[in-house]
């Protein structure tokens, strides 16, 4: 069964932008921000800070997809 990519309106750094990723991404990324005690928003503002603090030449969708995949990878 193929993903459906959603479109979602995030706030990142004081400006609106939008992150288009697969339902399980988002998926993880909530159950990630919920066993932190944190929200998605920030989450995503973290992952934003470090990759402009590591010069990453990946846009945002794939940081946030190496974030997932390092999360449950134990990383």
């Amino acid at each position: 069964m193929p993903s459906t990519v959603k479109k979602r309106s995030v706030v990142v750094q004081d400006h609106k932008t939008s992150v288009s990723l697969e339902s399980p991404f988002w998926d993880s990324l909530k159950e990630i921000a919920l066993s932190r005690k944190t929200t998605v928003a920030e989450l995503v503002n973290g992952i934003e800070n470090k990759r402009q603090d590591t010069e990453q030449v990946t846009n945002l969708s794939s940081a946030i997809r190496l974030f997932v995949l390092d999360h449950y990878r134990g990383h």
